[in-house]
C-alpha cells in the first residue's frame, strides 16, 4: 500500500498559505506576506505581525482576525474576504474534508452532523434565487477543487464507479472491498464518488490494504449488521465508525460526493472527501482525475452516464492520450444494460480502442487496468 504522496510546492501553489505553521514559516523566511494567498488560516493569535508586515497585494480568504489587524491589512493593499456567519461550511477551505470533521456528533444522531446540515441550507437556498448563496457554493466547489489538486500531485488514481444501492453483506459488495484492496496493493490511489453502495465497498477495500487479509473478512460481517444507509443513515454510519475504531490507521484513499444527492450520505473509509454542491462539477472532476484508469462495476442510469461522460474526452482525446477504461460483468453490459457494444463501436480504429476492456469477474480488473495503462 502507497500513501497519496506528498504534494511539491507548484508555481500556482507556492504562494499559498494554507495553515498556521505555513504563515509562520513565511514570516520567518520572506519577512513580508506581499502578493501571498492566506486561505482559511485563523489569525486572531498572529495580530502582531499582521500589524507590522507588508500585505501588498496579499489576499485573505476566509481568516479570522482582530478588527484592526483586518483594518490595516485591507489598507495597506490587501483584499480580506471575512469569515461568513451562520454556515454549516467553510467556504474557504483550504483541504479535502475527513469523515471525522463530516460525521462530527454523530453521537447524537446523522441530522446533528456538519454534512447533514450543510445539506439542510442546500436544500434551503437551492431555488431561492439568492445571488449570495450561489456564490457562496460556487467558492466552495473551487476551494474543494483545488485542494483536491494539490492532494493528488503524483498520485496515480483509478476510479471505482458502481451503483449506490449495492447493499453490505453481498457478494458484490465484498467483490468490490476486493478490487479497492488490489488496487491500492499495487500503488494506485482508489477514487470514487464517496457515497454508499459499491463507492463505499471500494474505499473500505482501500482501507483494508494495510491489514492482513482476514481483517476484511472480519469487517464486511461487521458492517453486514447495517446493509443499507435506509432506513437509518445513523446506523450505518456507526457500523464504519466501529470498523475504523477497531482497526485505525488504514490506508488512504479518496471520495467525491455531493450535496447534490443528499439522501446518500458520504462514506466513513475514505481517507480525504472533497464534497461538492455541484454534481456536474463533481462528476467531471472525478473522471478527469482519474488519469490511471477507471473500473466501471455493474450499476444503472448514474454508472452508464459515468461510462460515456469518460468515454467523450477519450474518443476525442481532448485529455491528452485515451486512459483505460475496464467494465465489470459481461452478462450486465451486453446484455441488461448493453454499454459495451456501444462503447466498442466507437472506440474502434481510435486510439481509445487498446484502452478499453470487457471483464467477466471483478478479480480480473486491477490486471486488465494495469494492462491497458502499459
Amino acid at each position: 500500500m502507497q500513501p497519496i504522496p506528498a504534494q511539491p510546492l507548484r508555481a500556482a501553489h507556492d504562494r499559498e498559505i494554507e495553515s498556521l505553521a505555513e504563515f509562520d514559516a513565511v514570516v520567518t523566511e520572506h519577512g513580508s506576506l506581499a502578493r501571498f494567498r492566506v486561505q482559511a488560516v485563523d489569525l486572531t493569535g498572529r495580530t502582531d505581525v499582521l500589524l507590522r508586515l507588508d500585505t501588498t497585494g496579499a489576499v485573505f480568504l476566509g481568516c479570522p482576525m482582530a478588527p484592526e489587524a483586518a483594518t490595516r491589512v485591507g489598507a495597506a493593499g490587501a483584499l480580506v474576504f471575512p469569515p461568513i456567519p451562520g454556515l454549516p461550511f467553510d467556504p474557504y477551505r483550504a483541504f479535502a474534508y475527513t469523515p471525522d470533521e463530516l460525521f462530527e456528533s454523530l453521537e447524537e444522531g446523522y441530522e446533528a452532523t456538519p454534512d447533514a446540515r450543510a445539506y439542510a441550507w442546500f436544500q434551503r437556498t437551492k431555488a431561492d434565487g439568492d445571488v449570495f448563496a450561489s456564490m457562496l457554493r460556487a467558492i466552495h466547489d473551487d476551494a474543494v477543487s483545488d485542494a483536491l489538486d494539490e492532494l493528488l500531485v503524483g498520485a496515480r488514481v483509478v476510479g471505482v464507479m458502481g451503483g449506490h444501492a449495492m447493499a453490505r453483506g453481498t457478494d458484490a459488495y465484498a467483490g468490490a472491498a476486493r478490487l479497492g484492496r488490489a488496487l491500492t496493493r499495487a500503488g494506485f490511489t482508489v477514487a470514487t464518488g464517496g457515497g454508499p453502495g459499491a463507492m463505499e465497498a471500494a474505499n473500505l477495500g482501500a482501507y483494508a490494504a494495510p491489514f492482513a487479509d482476514g481483517m476484511l473478512d472480519d469487517a464486511l460481517r461487521l458492517l453486514a449488521k447495517a446493509p443499507s444507509f435506509r432506513p437509518s443513515v445513523t446506523d450505518w454510519a456507526r457500523a464504519a465508525f466501529e470498523v475504523r475504531e477497531r482497526w485505525p490507521g488504514g490506508g488512504d484513499s479518496v471520495g467525491i460526493p455531493t450535496w447534490f444527492y443528499g439522501h446518500e450520505p458520504p462514506n466513513a473509509f475514505a481517507a480525504h472527501l472533497a464534497k461538492y454542491f455541484a454534481n456536474a462539477t463533481r462528476e467531471d472532476g472525478l473522471l478527469a482525475r482519474s488519469t490511471a484508469g477507471v473500473v466501471f462495476l455493474p450499476g444503472a442510469a448514474g454508472t452508464v452516464q459515468e461510462i460515456f461522460d469518460n468515454a467523450t474526452p477519450n474518443y476525442y482525446e481532448s485529455r491528452g492520450e485515451p486512459t483505460p477504461m475496464v467494465l465489470v460483468d459481461s452478462g450486465h453490459w451486453r446484455r441488461e444494460l448493453p454499454a459495451w457494444p456501444l462503447l466498442r463501436s466507437l472506440a474502434r480504429e481510435r486510439a481509445m480502442e487498446s484502452r478499453i476492456a470487457l471483464v467477466d469477474r471483478i478479480e480480473q480488473a486491477p490486471e486488465a487496468i494495469k494492462r491497458l495503462g502499459g
